[in-house]
């Protein structure tokens, strides 16, 4: 039986049995071998995420705490932020994101029912889920190939006198033209919400200023889920430069509050009892004063702990993603006549999420014929998400209503949505892997 002299100790001593658990069952000790299922995406972990996840299990704080306002300090830290809050998904990251910009704090500039929001229809569903569910108006621009980003020569038609903002996602590592973009939003004086969640650690470059994606515009949001740059099971991270805007992320994210107590303290204002809000009493508890429609969304304490420990490797991960994709590059060029290889954005170095490739029509090949027989090689693939949204059963009921706008026409979304797929780049990836999947997409448009 464990001998502890007191509870560092103690600690110490589990987490040390944790570490001798991951090499004796969880760390991977047999060698790729030629055919083995080959995902797209993965964890990549250590015995550090175990015993980080213990510790803060140990703590049994289980809400926001130590590990959270560690990693949210670390993080802003290292993408060149003053500001970001975590939240339970990338997809409450833009759902908070969204709805910071609906508040009337913000004067002319709130968002509006009604309101037009400038987006595509080629991408994920919760880039533009809040917009709709709001009751905003996404516009749909198409995008281009083979940047598989928001075709910016559009932009100016696609504006109109209610539009307020633009919310677009960085497709795959690769990033949109955000120069032009945020020309755009400066000149209009239009919002800029960049959807990171599969660019974290691009990096973008605007008149010798290099800056990591999702710190150009107003707010960017992140994803932590399994398959992404680096993961905590569940989570995201929204963040910002803007003072007003950090505080109005805080209150959309912790039910609509107006108070700014970090969790488990009160009265850090030092003014819980002497406000006056609403058509409430005077000095009612500023504890639950709420000044907007608001949510739940904090992440738990064990997930940012898990966080804290991929970050340190976060660096090295982004390096592995570009050698990944270079190679699966180089490796598919002989078939560039039927394939459509991507390529990245200029004044850009991206962190790959994803390898997207366009199956040319002219070729003869149809796209699902070559999934199919990549699939049946034990090689995972995907499509470009929702290839375009608005051809989903989720737009059934309002297709062909106000509720969105398509600006111009969607030719090269559709052509998206019946040519492309997509294979993985991740960091858990070894030569042999990339050259087994090459290998395959190869036999697949050559037979």
């Amino acid at each position: 039986m464990a001998v502890w002299k007191n509870e560092e100790d103690a600690r110490e001593q589990i987490k040390e049995l944790v570490a001798q658990y991951y090499h004796d069952f969880k760390e991977k000790k047999e060698p790729y071998r030629e055919g083995d299922r080959i995902n797209y995406a993965g964890r990549v972990f250590d015995e550090k995420e175990m015993c980080a996840l213990t510790d803060a299990t140990l703590d049994f704080w289980l809400t926001t705490g130590r590990f959270s306002d560690k990693f949210e300090r670390e993080f802003a830290e290292w993408i060149g932020v003053k500001y970001a809050h975590l939240v339970n998904s990338g997809s409450s990251a833009n759902l908070i994101a969204f709805m910071a910009l609906t508040a009337p704090e913000l004067g002319e500039r709130q968002i509006k029912r009604g309101d037009e929001v400038i987006t595509v229809a080629c991408g994920f569903p919760t880039t533009i889920t809040p917009i709709l569910q709001y009751g905003a108006v996404p516009v749909f621009v198409d995008v281009t190939v083979p940047q598989y980003n928001i075709d910016v020569s559009k932009l100016e038609e696609a504006r109109s006198g209610k539009t307020k903002a633009v919310m677009i996602a960085h497709t795959l590592g690769n990033p949109f033209d955000i120069a032009a973009v945020k020309d755009f939003c400066g000149k209009y004086g239009l919002w800029l919400i960049e959807d990171n969640c599969d660019a974290l650690g691009t990096k973008y470059t605007i008149d010798g200023v290099t800056k990591y994606t999702g710190t150009w515009g107003d707010i960017g949001t992140s994803s932590f889920y399994p398959p992404h740059h680096m993961t905590m099971g569940e989570g995201g991270c929204v963040y910002t430069d803007d003072p007003l805007l950090h505080r109005l992320i805080l209150s959309y994210r912790d039910w609509g509050r107006d108070c700014i107590c970090p969790s488990g303290r009160d009265n850090f204002c030092g003014h819980r009892y002497d406000g006056q809000y609403g058509e409430l009493p005077q000095g009612y508890d500023h504890k639950y004063v709420y000044s907007h429609f608001g949510y739940n969304l904090k992440v738990t304490d064990m997930q940012a702990a898990v966080g804290c420990a991929q970050l340190e490797k976060f660096p090295s991960f982004i390096e592995k993603r570009r050698h990944n994709w270079e190679r699966l590059r180089a490796a598919l060029e002989c078939v560039s006549d039927r394939l459509t290889l991507p390529e990245a954005a200029s004044d850009s170095v991206p962190s790959w999420f994803g390898f997207l490739i366009s199956v040319k029509p002219e070729s003869g090949l149809k796209r699902n014929d070559v999934t199919k027989y990549i699939e049946d090689h034990n090689v995972q693939t995907r499509l470009l998400f929702s290839g375009n949204i608005i051809k989903q059963p989720c737009f059934d009921e309002i297709r062909g209503t106000q509720a969105y706008r398509i600006s111009g026409d969607l030719e090269v979304t559709e052509y998206i949505m019946n040519n492309t797929f997509w294979v993985g780049v991740y960091p858990g990836m070894t030569d042999d892997m990339i050259d087994y999947m090459a290998k395959v997409i190869i036999e697949a448009v050559s037979m």
